[in-house]
């Protein structure tokens, strides 16, 4: 399965609320929604770090261009 964008998880996410908002869903199904809102709202959680991550590193360089560095976390995760 390819990697889903930050916004499609995002709608996703938002969609799922709406239905639990609503209250018609029997509960297995709204136990299901719930159990996949959390998922996204981690996921969605690691990629707003990892971009807030990109931004200090370009804010960072002494010689005041921006540039993209890696930084530890993604280094590791390879």
């Amino acid at each position: 399965m390819a990697e889903r964008t930050f916004e499609s998880q995002m709608a996703r996410l938002e969609e799922i609320v709406r239905l639990l908002e609503r209250g018609e869903a029997p509960l297995n199904e709204s136990m299901k929604l719930f159990e996949e809102g959390t998922k996204l709202s981690a996921s969605l959680g690691k990629l707003l770090d990892k971009a807030e991550q990109k931004v200090t590193v370009m804010q960072e360089n002494m010689q005041g261009e921006l540039t993209e560095q890696p930084f530890a976390a993604e280094e590791e995760a390879k």
